[in-house]
């Protein structure tokens, strides 16, 4: 009996059975990461869906998609920064300018909204402290892409909010989230077209679970048939053993 369960092949079996447990959890992780995923998607969907509130009641209840109520004092001629980028398969770019938040000394990015390449005018910059009052949207600017060209002349690549608001002069004081302007900042000039773009929610966790988990089944059918391709060797009876010892 010792002779035959050297022959049982225990490496074998101990290399597919921890990569069994490892595929396996590995798809349950991406389960959990996918109902997450849902739970995010769900608050953003409810969140935007609510009225606006005065901004500074979502800042401080850190209400990311919340749509919200500012007053941006010079803004409608307040400097700005283009975003190079493309939107409905049109070229253009987005204007993105600070505001200072309501009773506090830190300022905000806004997103003023897109205009196509088509349109070479741009709003006035001018000092002046006339309010505009604009509802947005509050998100959380994305990691700047290491792969975007470099700034040239007050024109982005990349959506780099920290560079942004040094080119603006008010990175010192910079506020997160930054805001999406959903009402014109210039209601006259009909080519700024404001808006927010659909959150980039990526939901392809069931897609990698079911991969991990058909890895798993594959990783018991190779075993499986690696034990039918060479069957285990059954000892010798002691007859047999007797038998050979004679003949010799």
């Amino acid at each position: 009996m010792a002779d035959g369960s050297r022959r049982f092949p225990w490496l074998l079996t101990i290399v597919c059975a921890g990569a069994f447990v490892l595929l396996c959890g590995l798809g349950t992780w991406q389960v959990q990461r996918m109902q997450w995923k849902e739970r995010l998607i769900a608050q953003a969907e409810a969140a935007a869906s609510q009225p606006p509130v005065p901004v500074m009641q979502a800042y401080r209840a850190d209400q990311e998609f919340r749509r919200v109520l500012i007053d941006c004092s010079g803004l409608a001629t307040a400097p700005f920064v283009e975003l190079r980028t493309v939107e409905a398969g049109e070229v253009g770019v987005r204007l993105i300018s600070a505001c200072a938040l309501p009773s506090t000394p830190f300022v905000t990015l806004v997103d003023r909204g897109f205009v196509p390449d088509t349109v070479s005018d741009r709003p006035p910059v001018k000092p002046s402290t006339e309010p505009v009052r604009i509802i947005g949207q509050l998100r959380m600017p994305p990691t700047p892409s290491r792969f975007a060209p470099p700034p040239e002349g007050g024109v982005f690549y990349g959506r780099d909010h920290r560079a942004m608001a040094t080119a603006l002069g008010v990175d010192k004081w910079l506020a997160s989230p930054m805001i999406f302007a959903l009402t014109p900042s210039n209601p006259e000039w009909s080519a700024l077209r404001p808006s927010a773009p659909p959150p980039a929610f990526s939901n392809n966790h069931l897609g990698y679970a079911l991969t991990w988990f058909g890895l798993a089944l594959a990783v018991v059918g190779f075993y499986i048939a690696l034990l039918r391709r060479k069957p285990l060797k059954q000892p010798r009876s002691a007859s047999e053993a007797t038998g050979k010892e004679e003949r010799s």
